[in-house]
């Protein structure tokens, strides 16, 4: 299962998820990242999610 969610080449830190997730949206990436330590702080699985994510998004595209 693939969702329609492409990782990002130039907002990556690891693996360019958050960035991606940024860029779908519309968000600043700096920002998505700050929320989702936030996040990863309370008992959320933060980086399970993360490579869960990383797993289901696509393949960044070339720009």
């Amino acid at each position: 299962m693939k969702i329609n969610i492409h990782r990002s080449n130039r907002n990556r830190v690891f693996a360019g998820v958050i960035g991606g997730i940024a860029d779908h949206y519309g968000w600043n990436a700096d920002l998505a990242r700050v929320i989702y330590v936030l996040i990863s702080l309370t008992p959320f699985p933060g980086l399970i999610g993360y490579l869960v994510l990383w797993l289901l998004m696509k393949d960044p595209i070339d720009a």
